[in-house]
């Protein structure tokens, strides 16, 4: 079960503003029963304010009256409005050690899905624009040295954001009445995943 944010405040606020049992108590908070004695006996927590879960949307005022009327009945916590969202927006933060993987990936990635625009593989790999023309056009300045490499195992994307980008470009082919382009099945080197 989920715990409410800051147990032992909450604990205390729910202590002093609801007629809830020790148990009750402790189960929410993910705390022992005795902890929640030793609260309201004012030996543990002593300058601890109260967080009240109902203000911050952890708790329905409901949900309290509700327990309050059965000792045996468990609070529930609300689940939450607005879930963590992931960073949409700016580059992504790429390791020092894993920047110079950064042109295998991108020659890896326009020679394997060449459905891809150049928006999504910025976004996908955390690179430029700048970077994806010159790696493709030959005019990097490492270009001697660039082996496409799979940017999975180089720790750069997620399979899942990979898939993810593929299936959109190859859907927005479909849209435009374009056919999906053929690529040679890919052989890793023998030496690409030393």
């Amino acid at each position: 079960m989920t715990l409410p944010l800051m147990p032992k405040a909450t604990a205390v606020w729910l202590i002093e503003k609801t007629g809830l049992t020790f148990t009750q108590i402790a189960e929410f908070c993910g705390m022992h029963p005795l902890e929640v004695q030793a609260i309201a006996d004012g030996e543990v927590a002593a300058g601890i304010n109260g967080y009240d879960p109902v203000k911050n949307h952890q708790l329905a005022e409901a949900e309290i009256k509700r327990c309050e009327k059965d000792t045996n009945a468990r609070l529930k916590i609300m689940p939450t409005a607005s879930p963590v969202k992931r960073r949409a927006k700016g580059a992504r933060y790429t390791p020092v050690a894993k920047r110079n993987d950064r042109p295998d990936a991108i020659a890896f990635v326009l020679r394997q899905f060449p459905q891809l625009s150049e928006a999504q593989i910025v976004k996908l790999l955390g690179t430029t624009k700048d970077t994806i023309i010159k790696v493709r056009d030959r005019q990097h300045w490492n270009s001697a040295n660039i082996k496409p490499r799979d940017p999975v195992i180089l720790g750069l994307c997620t399979q899942t954001d990979l898939h993810a980008a593929v299936t959109a470009a190859n859907d927005r082919l479909a849209r435009e009445g374009h056919a999906l382009p053929v690529v040679e099945a890919y052989v890793p080197d023998s030496d690409s995943h030393a």
